[in-house]
């Protein structure tokens, strides 16, 4: 059964992206305000779900469970440093389609926003984050360290969260759901809205899942390399 739904995450990712994309794109209504720029909605607020809360958060809670003495592994290291790697790349795709919207609606590409500059300076913690990984060989010290940066970094998520409530910002407030729990889109652009963020999640858990099988890879190449070493300078110290 665990092998079954690992080779089916790959197709159903790709069939709900395609839904997505196709319901997006020429099956629901333009808004009446933004016209076909409204599209976006589509895919921009699915990105940022995944860069701030799943990918980020997923490295969040495995570098408090590595530090946790009870549940310490390498496992949640390696989890930690490859969520933190597909975050990256969803925080990037967080700020290009966030300028996209940006430019005709608010006629630049890029602002000092409070959303959009602590978005930047999470990318910026992660970034920094696997620069820390190269700083040092020492795999323990290398994931306390990183698991540390990586709880301190997501304090910047919250922040991110609340901006639009704590500052006037150009950024546009609730995209779904208003403060008092209403729902702001309905019918067929909320059911398309709800299968864009399943599907990028799971896209998330798919590329996780890829890049953990070849950091697990890569580390028993090294283990490899390295008894190959040792046993090559046993060699050479009985001659």
């Amino acid at each position: 059964m665990k092998l079954l739904s690992q080779r089916l995450l790959g197709p159903v990712t790709l069939a709900l992206l395609g839904l997505t994309f196709w319901l997006g794109l020429w099956v629901t209504p333009p808004d009446k305000a933004q016209g076909n720029l409204a599209r976006l909605v589509y895919v921009h607020p699915a990105v940022a779900w995944v860069a701030l809360y799943v990918s980020f958060g997923t490295a969040t809670i495995a570098s408090a469970l590595y530090l946790w003495q009870r549940t310490r592994s390498m496992v949640m290291d390696r989890v930690a440093h490859c969520a933190m790697e597909v975050s990256v790349v969803f925080i990037l795709l967080t700020l290009i389609t966030g300028s996209i919207w940006g430019r005709p609606t608010w006629g630049v590409w890029w602002a000092w926003d409070a959303r959009l500059t602590s978005t930047a300076i999470l990318g910026v913690f992660a970034l920094a984050y696997l620069a820390l990984r190269r700083a040092n060989d020492d795999p323990d010290l290398r994931a306390r360290r990183a698991a540390v940066f990586a709880i301190l970094a997501a304090i910047n998520v919250p922040i991110i969260h609340f901006s639009v409530q704590w500052w006037k910002t150009l950024h546009q407030g609730a995209t779904v759901f208003t403060s008092n729990r209403q729902l702001l889109i309905h019918g067929l652009m909320a059911w398309t809205l709800l299968i864009s963020f399943l599907a990028f999640t799971l896209l998330f858990f798919w590329l996780l899942r890829a890049r953990y099988r070849l950091e697990v890879l890569r580390s028993e190449r090294y283990d490899v390399f390295v008894a190959e070493a040792l046993a090559q300078r046993r060699r050479e110290g009985v001659r």
